[in-house]
Parts: structure tokens; C-alpha cells; sequence
């Protein structure tokens, strides 16, 4: 629904980051691989520090602060692409520097197709739930453009905060792919499911405390990039509607890590799939319904409980290791 001014930043910024993505890859498969050797230290120490850097250096290329020049929209995308250079450069200065427990190296490389199939059982269908989550959000975008501009900035402000949820459920998500992956290679699948709820418990409270406190003073996050009436009240609207389910968010996240640990990620992709169906399909029954936003975002708050009961449900009923079934016999059968 952007147009006019709207649309040409939002393209100049998107031109800008989609010619270096390649860098986002790099950077975090660097530090899977890294994480993977049990250090969860060194990438949390380059993107902490990055990000110390990252914050000043985007207002100042965009407003073109002391000896930076002013690039505009596209300052901010610059300096997201250095910080990605930079800890690219440093996560892999690292692994060639003969430090960790991993020593790579390029001599005697070739093809071998049973690596590359461990790699995309999992990665491929991990990349498909990462497309669904963004094409949720994408959808979401279209039918409150219908609202206006004042509204998609609201909601894109609002959803911001939920983005901002991804990367606090990865850090406990990291550990989880370790931990759940190591007690089932080890066998002790009771372990592995005690290690996923206790992580996914922890994950709840924290996103269930953010949302709550989201909804309960959503001007607070809102007025920090923008004073528009029209603006704060979309973003409220939305954070009022959907914050409350956050925590069914943070569920869903974590359980989905564990699940790549466990290596089975078809119910991860079900329930995403489940969740942009519902937030696609009511979001826009409710706009032709009602044309009220409230409703397009209420969609988008059951799309959220879905998503979460459906990972909860698949991993309780033991599908990391059979047929989900209930109670979950299957769970902490022994292996044949």
C-alpha cells in the first residue's frame, strides 16, 4: 500500500541491503559453526560489540554527523552492511587464527552429497520457516496498507518490537540446538525434552513480559521513533491486540530451535504454515468484513497462539521421534 515518498525510501534501503546479503549469510553461519563447538562466548562478543558501534554510526550516516556524510535512508543501510563486514571478518579471523577446538581448512575439499543432505534435511526446511515468518509479516504489512500511510508506519513500528523478539529467543535458542542435539545423540531422549521446556519456559515469560508490558504502555516504545497522532495510534492498536500473545511467540521460537537440534523441523514448518494462513486468510476476511485494523490484527494474535500450540503439541506428543502421539510413549521410548 506505500507509494510516493514511502516507497522510495523503503527501496532505496532495501537495494542497499538485498546487494550485500550474502554478508547476513556469512556472518551467521560463522557463528553456527562456532556456536557448534560449544563457544557461545566469541559470536556473542562480536555482535554485542557491533552492535555498540552500529548504533551510533546509522543516525550518523543518515544525518551525515561530524566527518560522516549524509546518505539518508541509505546511511542505515550502509552501516548495517559494515557491521556485518566487520564481524564477518572477525568470526573468521578467529576460526583461521588455530584458537578454537574447529580447525578448518580448504586443502582436500571436494563434493561429498551425504554432507550436503545432513545439511539441507534440516537448513531447507529451517530457510522455508524463516520465509514464512517474513512473509507473515509481509502480508500484515499489505492489509494495514489499506489503512493508510500513518497506519503501515504504525504497524511497522509496532512490529518492529516482535522482530526485536527473534534475536532474545536465539540466544537461548543456540544453546538449545546444542544441548537437545547432543542428548539425543547421546540417547537420553528424556533429557533432550527436559532441556526444550525448561528453554521454552524461559522464552514464554520473557516475550509474554515484554508483550504485556508492550500493550500496557505501547506509547513508550512507539514515541521513540516517531510523534504522529495518527502513527502512535495504529502502533497502539496493534501492540494492544497482538502483545499479549508475545509469549506465544517466544513458545513457538524456542521450541523450533530445539527441534533443529533434534533434527526434525516438519512441525516447526506446519505450524508456520498454519500461521500465515491465519493471519493471510482472517486478516483479510476482517478487512472486507469489518474494514476495522483492530480485527486484521486479532487475526494476526490467533495466528500466534496456533503457531505456538502446534510446536508445544507436536514436540509433547513425541514428534521428534515418531508419530506424534498423546500421552507421549513414544517420546522417551528407548531407541531400537
Amino acid at each position: 500500500g506505500a507509494k510516493g515518498p514511502s516507497m522510495d525510501a523503503a527501496l532505496t534501503y532495501s537495494n542497499w541491503v538485498f546487494a550485500g546479503a550474502v554478508l547476513v549469510w556469512l556472518f551467521n553461519s560463522l557463528a553456527a559453526v562456532i556456536r557448534g563447538t560449544g563457544n557461545m562466548a566469541v559470536p556473542a562478543i562480536v555482535t554485542v560489540t557491533g552492535t555498540a558501534f552500529l548504533i551510533p554510526l546509522s543516525p550518523a550516516l543518515i544525518f551525515g554527523w561530524g566527518p560522516f556524510p549524509a546518505f539518508g535512508i541509505a546511511g542505515g543501510a550502509i552501516a548495517l552492511l559494515a557491521y556485518y563486514t566487520a564481524g564477518t571478518g572477525a568470526l573468521w579471523a578467529y576460526l583461521w587464527s588455530g584458537r578454537n577446538v574447529l580447525h578448518p581448512s580448504v586443502r582436500g575439499v571436494s563434493f561429498r552429497w551425504p554432507l550436503f543432505r545432513d545439511i539441507l534435511r534440516v537448513g531447507a526446511l529451517a530457510a522455508l520457516v524463516t520465509v514464512s515468518t517474513n512473509l507473515t509479516i509481509m502480508i500484515g504489512t499489505a492489509l494495514v496498507g489499506k489503512f493508510g500511510t500513518a497506519a503501515i508506519a504504525g504497524y511497522g513500528t509496532g512490529a518492529r518490537l516482535e522482530y526485536l523478539l527473534v534475536p532474545l529467543v536465539f540466544g537461548l535458542g543456540a544453546p538449545l540446538v546444542a544441548m537437545v542435539g547432543t542428548s539425543i545423540g547421546a540417547g537420553k531422549r528424556g533429557r533432550a525434552l527436559r532441556v526444550a521446556w525448561i528453554g521454552a519456559g524461559i522464552a514464554t515469560v520473557l516475550t509474554e513480559a515484554i508483550g504485556l508490558g508492550a500493550a500496557a504502555f505501547p506509547y513508550a516504545w512507539l514515541s521513540l521513533f516517531d510523534s504522529d497522532p495518527a502513527m502512535l495510534e495504529s502502533g497502539a492498536r496493534y501492540l494492544r491486540v497482538v502483545g499479549p500473545f508475545y509469549g506465544m511467540l517466544g513458545l513457538a521460537l524456542s521450541l523450533y530451535f530445539a527441534s533443529q537440534g533434534a533434527g526434525r523441523l516438519l512441525w516447526p514448518l506446519v505450524g508456520n504454515f498454519v500461521r500465515l494462513t491465519i493471519a493471510a486468510a482472517g486478516g483479510l476476511v476482517a478487512l472486507r468484513l469489518t474494514g476495522d485494523i483492530s480485527h486484521v490484527f486479532l487475526a494476526q494474535s490467533a495466528a500466534l497462539v496456533a503457531f505456538g500450540l502446534i510446536n508445544a503439541v507436536s514436540v509433547a506428543g513425541g514428534a521428534w521421534f515418531g508419530a506424534p502421539s498423546w500421552p507421549t510413549k513414544t517420546a522417551l521410548r528407548k531407541p531400537a
